[in-house]
């Protein structure tokens, strides 16, 4: 059962991937036409920008998800480091607890907000709904909090990179 739950969240996680991807290719394909329409053509495109602004919300929440799971989210590994064994599994199981919290809170909240502005439309696209671009925070909430429930099933709540792995980043 486990690692049936490991292979379907490394199958969401491949899809987070996915998504993030296509809407940065997107965002890399409307921006210049944007700008192309606006300077060379002297016609400026309305909809490149705010199109380009929805695109970079999915993208944010998706790939978010993605840099948890692969233990690449942002972190304050101090107290960790400092300690052993039981201490520190406690400490991992409170913070991926308060993360599964926090991320419960975004789905909670975040499908309360898209049914508040789900009968809007945004202004530059009539038959877009406004709460579509509020359907990242949940959906983000949703799947980080399956991957906390993935990390704490699975015990594997710290994960020390290899030299291999880190970029070799110069900081002089």
């Amino acid at each position: 059962m486990k690692a049936q739950y490991v292979r379907a969240m490394d199958h969401l996680q491949r899809l987070c991937l996915i998504i993030a991807g296509a809407c940065l290719v997107v965002i890399t394909l409307i921006i210049p036409w944007g700008v192309f329409t606006r300077y060379v053509l002297n016609d400026a495109a309305s909809w490149p920008e705010p199109m380009a602004v929805l695109l970079m919300i999915w993208f944010s929440f998706m790939s978010a998800a993605v840099c948890y799971r692969e233990y690449l989210h942002i972190g304050v590994q101090i107290i960790p480091a400092m300690l052993k064994g039981r201490a520190r599994t406690a400490c991992g199981v409170l913070i991926e607890l308060l993360m599964g919290g926090t991320n419960v809170f975004m789905l909670w909240y975040g499908i309360q907000l898209v049914q508040s502005f789900w009968y809007q439309s945004i202004a530059d696209f009539p038959i877009v709904s406004t709460g579509i671009s509020y359907l990242p925070v949940p959906i983000g909430g949703g799947i980080v909090a399956l991957f906390v429930i993935e990390r704490i099933w699975t015990g594997k709540l710290f994960q020390e990179h290899t030299a291999e792995e880190l970029s070799h980043v110069a900081t002089e």
